[in-house]
């Protein structure tokens, strides 16, 4: 099955923040240093990628640049949704992709980063499990 988000996935993901879910996304550097962090503005970008707004530009940001293999693991247990997100992420300091997550960056994530220095993170997904590890969706 091709990756295509459901309309499940793309309302939960992208309404995490505001329903007191979580996106942690998962990163490791080159030598394999691995990072688990939450960030607050995941969104599905479209039918095959994520994407959220980096402000804070650190060990994710630095393990992306050198490594650009990530997962994205969603849960809400009130609704029993879980998946774990899998592929390889792309920054865009500059340019229209990065203008596009900004604009639909939710507000409060980017309340943090009032003269938006941020750069949007894009991930082309080619993975999608639920929590058990089934295979959902691949590329």
């Amino acid at each position: 099955m091709p990756i295509k988000f459901t309309e499940e996935m793309k309302e939960l993901i992208n309404n995490a923040l505001a329903n007191k879910t979580a996106c942690f996304v998962g990163s490791a550097s080159k030598k394999g240093e691995p990072m688990v962090t939450y960030r607050g503005s995941v969104m599905v970008f479209d039918d095959q990628r994520l994407a959220w707004w980096e402000r804070g530009k650190k060990k994710t940001w630095d393990n992306i640049r050198e490594n650009p293999r990530v997962v994205v693991v969603f849960v809400d247990f009130t609704k029993h949704a879980a998946w774990k997100i899998h592929g390889s992420a792309r920054v865009y300091e500059t340019g229209p992709v990065r203008e596009q997550v900004m604009q639909r960056t939710v507000p409060q994530e980017l309340s943090y980063d009032p003269e938006r220095k941020g750069a949007a993170v894009v991930i082309d997904v080619d993975l999608i499990t639920d929590f058990l590890e089934t295979p959902l969706q691949t590329r």
